[in-house]
């Protein structure tokens, strides 16, 4: 009985510790996939897009699978603008499916960019569709597509998929992103919130030091306004 007890009582611990773990590499692995997606201006988020930012959520191989249903899951992370800089990361998971006859396999990389202070609150709640009708818009890409950049700079969230080295904006309607509590948790500790951790309020890992530096490379945190 004994050994039974001691079981139960690390099993749980060797569960966090591994959980802390893959997320602290999601972490790492999310800045990688910006750094390769914003490596060609030409196919890339617009800068002047990044400038605008309150928000950008990275979710790196999102799973599509359909036979008859599709089916999409993925999970990252999203980090927001403060006064102080970039917040600690909220690990987040996207979900979604859509109807029709269909079959096959694909994997990509996702991009949501929040525009707007009404967006940042949608992804706060603990489930929050993208569709149009919420704001969610296909984003635009490239350092030329100023004209399409300035029409599409009303729409709350920019959606973006990368995939096989093709970046472009994607129209993510019927999926749903939600943060993940039991990641966050094994990160910071019980109790904490997606709010407490996109505002600011919660101490980041020394392993998003590399995704801050990449990021304030498009969407430098000096003289950031929060106006729109």
């Amino acid at each position: 009985m004994k050994y039974v007890f001691v079981t139960l009582l690390v099993t749980p611990m060797l569960v966090f510790a591994s959980t802390r773990s893959d997320t602290l590499g999601r972490i790492s692995y999310s800045e990688n996939v910006f750094q390769q997606i914003m490596s060609n201006p030409n196919q890339s988020i617009p800068q002047q897009v990044l400038e605008h930012a309150r928000c950008v959520a990275i979710i790196p191989g999102v799973t599509k699978g359909a036979f008859i249903f599709g089916a999409k899951y993925g999970k990252g992370i999203m980090t927001c603008r403060t006064a102080e800089g970039w917040s600690a990361p909220s690990t987040e998971i996207v979900e979604g499916g859509s109807a029709g006859f269909q079959i096959g396999y694909s994997k990509k990389d996702l991009i949501l960019v929040v525009q707007t202070q009404r967006g940042m609150h949608d992804l706060m709640q603990d489930k929050f569709t993208l569709a149009a009708n919420a704001g969610v818009a296909a984003g635009p890409v490239g350092r030329s597509a100023t004209a399409e950049t300035d029409a599409q700079l009303g729409a709350d969230i920019l959606t973006y998929s990368h995939s096989n080295g093709l970046f472009a904006g994607v129209d993510l309607s019927g999926a749903t992103l939600r943060p993940d509590h039991e990641d966050n948790r094994a990160l910071y500790g019980g109790g904490v919130t997606q709010r407490e951790i996109l505002t600011g309020q919660v101490r980041p890992p020394r392993v998003a030091d590399r995704l801050y530096a990449e990021l304030n490379r498009y969407a430098p945190p000096v003289g950031y306004s929060a106006s729109r």
